[in-house]
């Protein structure tokens, strides 16, 4: 008799999924460390199948019963895929001599349950679970085999519960995480407080801990539920509006909204978690601002470390500066314009330096001139940008090796633990001179992770264009360190005779001036086609991907296109464009691969994208492996195996394999946003303007897309929006206390 009834086979449940109960025959692939398994399967009705999903722990010989959908897989058939699935222990002695003899638990072979299953018949289960001394009482079964097996078969046990338990709140991949992070305790764990789901499990956002906690009926106003909206709203929410803090009343208000609970409520939580110093505080104007701890200490760091360099770096004198000027104009045959010299100078002479300025104003020549007189002084110069791309970029302009931060860092990542940085206060980084370029991107946890590693008596010079969009993450660190008046900045305005030919840089200029673009001009880099409807744009930008731009620049121009989009929504956003264009320029084919994911088909020979920073993607390129795959890192899908559960892309020569249970971390990327592009330059730029929301039709928004492209432009649509992004000059309103706190002197209250 088993431990529960079975239920019918093939019986579909109250969810619309399928039951089918039977027992394992034949485990084809099994993945420890996401729990994702490929089983044939023998129904109670004498039926052969094959089920897919994620089933940790399961093994040939076993009952279980399976809960999902039957599936139509292009290379293997008829499958069944798992959604959630329920283990079914034996309970007669029988049943659990056949249960411990097939390998089920890891130090029990034939022999051993057999003896096992002797002295402890229909109690052996309870026996191994509870008491592993008495299991040490039989022949082959040291103490420390005894415990082992004990742990082995507890393990097994809490992820049956958990997979039971969880299976109404989450998907299995989502409790595989939950059980890693909390082992057996992680239903009670859960049970006692469902917010610790959204603060400790990575994908576990505040709404569905909030969901499940009401399931479970817990009320309304629990000070746990209180305080971990108020979390939520500080970490994540605010965050994902580029929030480094909130003003205490916002943050009260906001929560109270949220939850549906009084402002006294929220602020009494506000007030229990600041004294809990899971939350700190910095006055400003008088005013509080709340911050998650770690961001609080992120930016009090900055400003300490900055302030630190800047007082104690050796700067030249102006005489010794004036000669290597001298110098390098000489060697270069270049006579450097007044501001780029006064940049060359204030970078030799601080700490921290700024530079700032749009395409053509000869950024990139004040590098050149600082790396050649650092390195005749015998400096070690370290250049990095913020990502892959852009350090190509800079790689490329100066003739020298460019690495990401995040591989400047030496980014680590240990089993169990999150990524981490070997360079660090531990271990500083050797150069003089770190130079980072597109600065415009950090964020003020980067920052703090890159300041930690540089040694005191270094330069740090920041380069970026302050008329960009500021970065994806919380902070607006460009802005802040230059608004703060305590650094050099130079910000270059002149462009120079041989980017005045350009169209691209003269109207970046004067869409960031203010004035609109020249849209009518033929012959140049430039283009404006028209359109009166929003199908007419997305079927003008296929048609210049497809045959257009490739009949009159040949059929390589292909690769050389992005399509950047300032919306996701609508009828030229981004998501209706990636599904026409990859009908257009990978359609179905027998040829080709593929495997349906949600609403999406991924395809072999898609352009795809990587939506968020993973640290664990396990990449090749010529022969050398690495790991880490970021936010915006956009590749070709090669290969797609249906039976593996795998597939194969291409990031640059990187070729990383994706298990099918990681594509929610992908999207296509024939088309991306604006705010998706930005560190990236790519040949050719085609711009759907039309309208959209109206806190995307700005002018840095449009003056960050036309500065993307190196060699042509093409805006596609109403004429009407460009000039509207023109006129709207509004900026996003972030709350940070990093100038406040670098005006200060660093010094802070909380």
């Amino acid at each position: 008799m088993a431990e529960r009834e079975l239920y019918n086979s093939a019986v579909p449940d109250d969810a619309g999924l399928v039951r089918i109960s039977g027992s394992i025959e034949h485990v084809i692939y099994s993945n420890d460390e996401n729990g994702y398994s490929i089983c044939d399967m023998g129904t109670d009705d004498d039926e052969l199948i094959t089920i897919v999903g994620t089933m940790p722990f399961l093994a040939e010989g076993e009952q279980v019963i399976v809960y999902g959908k039957w599936v139509h897989n292009p290379k293997f058939g008829r499958q069944f895929a798992v959604q959630t699935y329920e283990k079914v222990l034996p309970a007669d002695a029988n049943s659990i001599l056949q249960y411990l003899a097939a390998g089920n638990i890891k130090g029990i072979g034939p022999k051993t349950a057999a003896r096992i299953v002797e002295a402890y018949g229909a109690d052996s289960f309870d026996v191994i679970e509870n008491h592993p001394d008495w299991l040490s009482e039989i022949k082959g079964i040291s103490r420390k085999a005894a415990v082992k097996i004990q742990e082995e078969f507890r393990a097994q046990a809490g992820m049956r519960s958990a997979m039971l338990f969880f299976r109404e709140f989450f998907g299995p991949s989502t409790t595989m995480k939950i059980y890693k992070k909390w082992g057996g305790g992680a239903v009670d764990i859960a049970k006692r407080n469902p917010y610790r789901l959204c603060d400790e499990i990575p994908g576990v956002g505040f709404e569905r801990a909030d969901s499940m906690a009401e399931r479970l009926g817990l009320a309304k106003d629990s000070p746990a539920r209180i305080e971990s909206g108020v979390r939520y709203l500080l970490s994540s929410n605010a965050a994902q509006n580029g929030h480094v803090c909130l003003p205490r009343g916002k943050l009260v208000d906001s929560a109270a909204a949220l939850l549906r609970v009084t402002a006294e409520q929220a602020d009494t939580a506000v007030s229990r978690l600041l004294s809990l110093e899971l939350l700190k505080y910095t006055r400003i104007g008088g005013e509080q601002y709340i911050y998650p701890a770690e961001a609080y200490h992120d930016e009090k760091y900055i400003a300490d470390k900055l302030i630190q360099l800047d007082r104690t770096c050796a700067g030249l004198s102006a005489d010794d500066i004036e000669r290597f000027i001298y110098r390098e104009e000489a060697e270069s045959g270049i006579a450097y314009a007044a501001q780029q010299k006064q940049a060359i100078y204030d970078a030799l002479r601080s700490g921290v330096m700024l530079l700032t300025g749009g395409p053509g104003t000869g950024k990139t020549t004040v590098v050149r001139a600082l790396l050649n007189i650092f390195e005749s002084m015998g400096y070690k110069v370290a250049l990095a940008a913020p990502t892959g791309r852009a350090a190509m970029r800079m790689s490329a302009a100066c003739a020298r090796e460019a690495k990401t931060i995040h591989r400047m860092l030496e980014i680590e990542f240990v089993e169990g633990e999150q990524m981490h940085f070997v360079r660090c206060e531990d271990n500083l980084l050797d150069e003089n001179v770190v130079i980072i370029d597109e600065a415009s991107m950090i964020d003020n946890g980067l920052l703090a992770a890159l300041l930690r590693a540089v040694k005191p008596g270094a330069h740090l010079i920041l380069i970026g264009d302050a008329d960009q969009l500021p970065s994806v993450g919380a902070g607006k660190v460009l802005w802040d360190l230059i608004d703060c008046g305590r650094f050099a900045t130079v910000r270059l305005t002149e462009i120079f005779r041989q980017a005045q030919t350009s169209l691209i840089i003269t109207n970046a200029h004067r869409i960031n001036a203010g004035e609109y673009p020249e849209l009518g001009v033929k012959n140049n880099d430039f283009f404006f086609l028209p359109r009166a409807s929003e199908r007419d744009i997305t079927a003008t930008i296929a048609d210049l991907w497809l045959n257009r731009l490739p009949r009159s620049y040949g059929a390589e121009t292909r690769g050389r296109i992005q399509v950047i989009s300032p919306s996701r929504k609508g009828g030229a956003g981004t998501e209706a464009l990636n599904i026409a264009l990859q009908q257009a320029l990978n359609p179905p084919s027998p040829d080709k691969r593929e495997h349906k994911f949600r609403e999406l088909t991924f395809r072999e020979g898609d352009r795809v994208m990587q939506t968020r920073n993973n640290y664990d993607l396990e990449w090749e390129k010529d022969g050398k492996r690495g790991q880490g795959i970021f936010n915006g890192d956009i590749g070709v899908i090669e290969t797609i195996d249906a039976h593996g559960r795998v597939m194969t892309i291409n990031f640059d020569d990187k070729r990383v394999q994706y298990d099918f249970t990681g594509m929610d971390e992908l999207e296509h990327a024939y088309a991306i946003t604006v705010h998706k592009s930005q560190g990236s330059e790519y040949p050719i730029v085609i711009l759907p303007a039309f309208s959209c929301a109206q806190m995307l039709q700005t002018r840095n928004l449009l003056y960050t897309a036309v500065t993307r492209a190196q060699s042509m432009v093409i805006i596609v649509g109403y004429r009407e929006i460009v000039q509207r992004m023109v006129d709207n000059n509004r900026q996003s309103m972030r709350y940070t206390g990093l100038a406040a706190r670098l005006a200060a002197g660093g010094e802070a209250k909380g």
